[in-house]
């Protein structure tokens, strides 16, 4: 079955498409890797949200077989293409498949395991960084054993006597108004820092692991390449991050504060409105900005997992829960999958919530051949569009249309880029630590906040390491802070010729997924976003933006 030839006849956005023969070995090939992106989208879930069977009762031991059938017949039905004699578009189609096999679609074993021990026993965390290093596949034992000590961690924050988890921490570090209370509960974090960076010595977890991602690198930096793959100049990216710092310094206070007093100076959104969206809330408030929109999270069958779980991802993020495609004769949306854990609502959370769920309208809306039914080719290009509608929040008239209450704009932007500044601030640590491992980071980190957010110095603790990002993926953090940039310029693009819609636009979801959703790995990043924008990006609209707070 080639399901997608019926749907590419009907596209009528530049540029044209062009579909091999139904009869061809490439159609065979490319039908059959439909096929196992599903199933393995499928068992990605089971495995995140910590079952053993899928929604429908398949036990994941046959999902896993099955995944191993269609995976040995992709092998050969791709081995069977004649790849000299494809054109150009079929070409990349071939060169995705073939790239998407070795990447996402390795082997499974007949099951997937738990997430964490199933007595929730906690991982082992007194250990010698440098010992697992050198074991083989040492890089991605770290990294795991890290991951796991971090995730563990920040689930168990203790506080005067309770337990949270470190995002409940940090919104009642927004919300805490006595000074000393907030260094209590900024302190209480230390174990998570130390899950990441350990004593701040030479041999810590942190620049063990940046050591071996260093010594691993071959060529261009992922950090350099996903700049380029954006439209930026990979050599101009360091100046626009200490730009957009820069910008932040001259639009706040001069006045030096603590870093547990971050929050609070920019949390004031979240105490003004945040009993306005309790828990309860949360689900329907995200779901009714979307529908505002023009996109119905129910009809385009988002999946959401935002209960605590032993063992549950400390970090949000958002699947394939099955890849878009024509089932049946008729094109469905995939089962984007979201998963996140809120113990409580308030602002902070919804934010978060709908810039998971602008992932999962982002990926509802891909429309092309099952070859290039992925992400994007660029990370910041999809953090960035996920916040289309997430920014909004801050606005003040976002907040009476949907709360019934605002706070004034200055202190809304100040809660939009006080996130966006150390997203930055993240991304330049991350980029000289990368560049020079043996730099001690908790100096590094007080240089830029002070120098940048006038934080006061405190070299003696790791505060900079709460992040699970920085372990998981070290280099990711510049995802955001680039796509920061390219969501501005989108944002300010799509008011000049489509109109404002921050306070609701039914036909907005259906223009920006022709415009800017739908092409996956269909086109690039770069050639969609500067065809959008009429030429590349640059910080301009980000930094002017970031202006308003001083009007």
């Amino acid at each position: 079955m080639v399901g997608w030839l019926p749907f590419l006849a009907a596209c009528t956005s530049p540029p044209a498409l062009h579909a091999p023969d139904p009869a061809g070995s490439l159609a065979a090939a490319e039908s059959v890797y439909h096929d196992l992106r599903d199933l393995r989208d499928r068992i990605d879930v089971v495995g995140f949200a910590g079952r053993t069977s899928a929604r429908d009762g398949t036990p994941v031991a046959v999902l896993a077989r099955r995944h191993h059938e269609l995976r040995r017949h992709l092998v050969e039905r791709l081995g069977a293409v004649d790849s000299s004699a494809l054109d150009a578009h079929d070409a990349r189609a071939y060169g995705a498949m073939r790239a998407a096999l070795a990447r996402d679609l390795a082997p499974l074993s007949d099951s997937v395991p738990h997430p964490s021990p199933p007595d929730g026993a906690p991982p082992h965390c007194d250990y010698v960084p440098a010992t697992i290093a050198r074991a083989r596949n040492g890089l991605d034992s770290l990294r795991r054993r890290m991951y796991a000590c971090y995730g563990w961690a920040q689930r168990r924050v203790a506080v005067v006597g309770d337990t949270m988890d470190r995002l409940s921490v940090l919104g009642a570090l927004g919300r805490t108004r006595n000074p000393l209370a907030r260094r209590r509960l900024f302190l209480s974090l230390e174990p998570v820092w130390h899950s990441i960076n350990g004593e701040n010595g030479p041999d810590s977890p942190y620049r063990t692991l940046l050591a071996l991602e260093a010594r691993g690198r071959a060529g261009e930096s992922s950090l350099a390449r996903q700049a380029r793959l954006s439209g930026i100049p990979p050599d101009s990216l360091e100046g626009w991050l200490v730009a957009i710092l820069e910008t932040w310094r001259d639009a706040n206070p001069d006045s030096t504060i603590e870093p547990w007093d971050w929050h609070f100076l920019t949390g004031r959104p979240g105490r003004v409105l945040g009993a306005r969206i309790p828990r309860q809330r949360l689900m329907a408030l995200n779901a009714e900005v979307y529908r505002a929109l023009g996109a119905d999270v129910r009809k385009l069958n988002v999946r959401y997992d935002l209960e605590p779980r032993e063992g549950k991802d400390p970090v949000a993020f958002c699947t394939f829960g099955a890849r878009p495609g024509l089932r049946e004769g008729r094109w469905t949306p995939g089962e984007p999958s979201v998963f996140a854990t809120y113990r409580s609502g308030g602002f902070d959370n919804l934010a978060e919530l709908l810039h998971e769920t602008g992932h999962a309208v982002h990926i509802a809306a891909i429309r092309t051949r099952p070859a290039f039914a992925d992400w994007p080719d660029s990370d910041p290009f999809t953090e960035a569009v996920a916040d289309y509608v997430a920014l909004d929040v801050t606005e003040p008239v976002w907040q009476q249309r949907w709360l019934g209450d605002s706070v004034p704009l200055a202190d809304g932007l100040r809660s939009r880029y006080g996130g966006i500044v150390l997203d930055v601030a993240w991304s330049l640590l991350e980029l000289r630590m990368l560049r020079e491992p043996t730099t001690d980071p908790n100096r590094e980190w007080s240089h830029l906040t002070r120098e940048y957010l006038r934080i006061r110095p405190h070299p003696e603790l790791s505060w900079w390491a709460m992040r699970g990002q920085l372990v998981d993926s070290p280099g990711y953090m510049m995802n955001y802070a680039i796509g920061a940039m390219i969501i501005a310029a989108l944002r300010a693009r799509t008011v000049e010729l489509h109109g404002p819609f921050v306070t609701g636009d039914a036909t907005w979801y259906d223009w920006v997924s022709r415009n800017l959703f739908r092409y996956g790995l269909e086109r690039s990043t770069r050639e969609v976003v500067e065809e959008f924008l009429g030429g590349p990006v640059t910080p301009a609209a980000l930094l002017a933006d970031m202006r308003r707070m001083k009007s």
